[in-house]
């Protein structure tokens, strides 16, 4: 850090001006955009560039913040398909599995007010799925649940729900999730009858068991609903996103702000089958609002919600969360678990309450901190909280089949670069 001028201050102004500078530890407020400051975050730029130029992608939206304040701002390429319009700073992105981290940081609000505990049974507000069984071991018949699916389960992916998207385990398992439509790809169900037929498809692991990547966090969403009386997008408003500002993010997108909306090349192979799920352009009226992947966002808007996580709960004055439970959502809930989050976060990571977190200084295949958090979405979009070093980045793109290489090079460009001038 560079030292003071005093000779042009007064003895006091120098003083609070120092203070300021040094005051690395203080929590820190969402700062105000900033142009990439330095040659070495114009870096980021460059790199970033140099993949839309290869058609990676169309454009993307990058941010970088350190200590709270935003020191790497930057809009490249294009927004649309076609590469006609200039991609802008508000630039709004299907988040896709970046809603979970939402959805989880509400749960816990209910938490803390008393109005659900971790270890509640989920068929206390979803009596529906009383009828579940589980598979003890794939071909063998399913059998009943050892102990109930709590709340937790549903929040560290150790429930036994999984998916049919991304080919999830077991192969029974998720070919009934497609017969059944259970995900809403071809029909708009609405909660109750998406509880109904989930009913009637088996565990494919005991409750406790097993980390599986799936459906929970749209379980836990219709929860939320029964509990509180209100439609999940009504709720996430009132509780997260407007306490911090995050005016551009939700469920879908309004029209005076639908010429903001990215989008994917229709070249990408997994655009029609997403676009066609997550149909964040409309109001989706009766349909099940998707707590596992709904929301759009935009860079900004997710860095504030980034930013109060890594304040362990407050932003600008605003604490959604007492510091513990953040600290308590970042620690590893899957310990002594089958499975991990290994094939989304990277090696070297466990689970928490929402989030991926880092348990080993090795192991990644990009830098890190033990105790960074972060997830992703399967659109292209990535965050990444940096606690030990007080870093915040957010990347947005729209490239579902290169979504794991924007995710490990933006990683990479941020710890390359959030950290001065080049030797």
């Amino acid at each position: 850090m560079q030292g003071c001028a005093v000779k042009t201050c007064s003895a006091v102004a120098a003083l609070l001006v120092c203070a300021s500078l040094s005051n690395a530890n203080a929590q820190s407020s969402a700062g105000a955009p900033a142009e990439s400051a330095s040659p070495r975050l114009q870096a980021v730029d460059t790199a970033i560039q140099t993949q839309i130029s290869r058609k990676m992608w169309p454009g993307a939206v990058t941010l970088i913040a350190r200590d709270g304040k935003i020191i790497h701002f930057s809009a490249q390429g294009s927004l649309d398909k076609d590469s006609t319009r200039p991609m802008p700073k508000d630039a709004i992105f299907r988040i896709f599995s970046m809603t979970k981290p939402i959805i989880s940081v509400a749960a816990m609000m209910l938490v803390e007010r008393g109005q659900l505990r971790l270890d509640d049974p989920i068929t206390d507000y979803v009596p529906e799925l009383k009828p579940l069984k589980a598979f003890s071991a794939p071909g063998q018949e399913p059998v009943a649940l050892a102990r109930p699916v709590t709340v937790q389960d549903l929040m560290r992916h150790t429930s036994g729900f999984t998916q049919k998207f991304l080919g999830m385990r077991p192969k029974e398992v998720a070919d009934a999730y497609a017969e059944k439509d259970v995900e809403t790809f071809k029909q708009d169900l609405g909660p109750d009858e998406v509880l109904t037929r989930l009913a009637a498809i088996p565990l494919a692991f005991q409750p406790g068991t097993t980390f599986e990547y799936g459906m929970s966090t749209d379980v836990l969403g219709i929860i939320l609903e029964r509990i509180t009386n209100k439609r999940l997008d009504v709720l996430v408003r009132e509780l997260v996103l407007s306490p911090l500002g995050m005016a551009d993010t939700g469920f879908n997108v309004e029209p005076s702000k639908a010429n903001r909306l990215a989008d994917a090349f229709d070249s990408d192979p997994l655009k029609a089958a997403l676009w066609g799920w997550v149909r964040v352009d409309a109001d989706p009226g009766a349909r099940m609002r998707l707590a596992s992947a709904g929301m759009v966002s935009t860079a900004e808007d997710y860095f504030k919600f980034a930013q109060m996580i890594l304040n362990r709960g407050e932003l600008n004055g605003v604490r959604l969360l007492s510091p513990k439970t953040v600290d308590f959502m970042l620690s590893d809930h899957i310990v002594g678990m089958a499975g991990s989050p290994a094939a989304i976060a990277g090696p070297g990571y466990r689970f928490g309450l929402g989030f991926a977190v880092r348990t080993q200084p090795g192991m990644a295949v990009t830098p890190g901190s033990v105790g960074d958090a972060n997830w992703s979405g399967v659109g292209g979009t990535a965050f990444t909280v940096d606690p030990q070093e007080r870093i915040v980045g957010v990347i947005m793109v729209q490239a579902p089949f290169n979504r794991i290489h924007a995710r490990n090079l933006f990683k990479n460009l941020v710890y390359a670069n959030a950290f001065g001038p080049r030797p």
